[in-house]
């Protein structure tokens, strides 16, 4: 038995992954559908480990936008989750939020972006604390 347990005990810690971005975009995409809220995937990133960039459009000509939250926010015991943090306090010009994703994606070309319309702004994103 002892024998047993040492082996089992060398075996390396296996981490959970993160769920590719393909498929967390797919199941993002669902939720907005069952609420009512309609959305698209604008921009194909890399299925794999792409960055996801969400708009919501408030059809009013405004527009917030979540990008991801830096790592920093992140905690250890859940590495697998997807935070997202606002990149401005309140809704701003759609004509500044295509700005700035026209920077992202040059900066990432292997960035995602899904864009929502929703006249209250609901996201049913996980955001950033602080």
């Amino acid at each position: 038995m002892k024998a047993l347990w040492l082996r089992l005990w060398r075996w390396p810690i296996v981490r959970p992954m993160r769920l590719k971005s393909s498929i967390w975009v797919a199941a993002y995409l669902r939720r907005c559908q069952t609420e009512g809220i309609f959305g698209v995937v604008r921009r194909r990133g890399a299925e794999e480990a792409g960055a996801v960039f969400v708009k919501v459009a408030l059809l009013d000509g405004n527009a917030m936008l979540y990008a991801p939250a830096p790592q920093t926010v992140y905690d250890d015991s859940r590495p697998i989750e997807r935070i997202f943090a606002p990149t401005s306090r309140e809704p701003v010009p759609e004509a500044s939020v295509e700005e700035r994703l026209v920077k992202e994606i040059r900066f990432d070309p292997d960035a995602w972006i899904v864009e929502t319309e929703d006249r209250a702004g609901r996201h049913f994103l996980d955001l950033a604390r602080g």
